[in-house]
């Protein structure tokens, strides 16, 4: 009985540490070589403006940066659809490769 016990025991504690996981906190990041990414979406008349601006950053110097923007409808209708779908609060899905 005290054996059955002591294996539980120490089963969850050995389950309850494979568990836990450090978590990568961004000022704890090293930023003098990376990739920074900012993605933002801006309402213009009846347009959205889908801005990505890119740094790169080499030995802490930024190496190239460039500013993109795809234009899309404040409103889209699908085919066969009656009412439009809004893209103002699109959600943003990030692959990272």
């Amino acid at each position: 009985m005290k054996i059955s016990i002591i294996t539980i025991v120490l089963a969850v504690v050995f389950c309850s540490a494979c568990t836990q996981q450090t978590a990568n906190k961004l000022e704890a990041l090293d930023t003098k070589s990376s990739r920074e990414v900012t993605i933002k979406s801006e309402v213009s008349g009846d347009s959205i403006l889908h801005i990505t601006h890119q740094k790169i950053w080499a030995n802490g110097q930024i190496v190239a940066q460039k500013t993109d923007t795809v234009k899309t409808a404040k409103e889209i209708t699908a085919w066969g659809e009656s009412n439009p779908v809004s893209l103002v609060k699109t959600p943003i899905y990030v692959t990272v490769e």
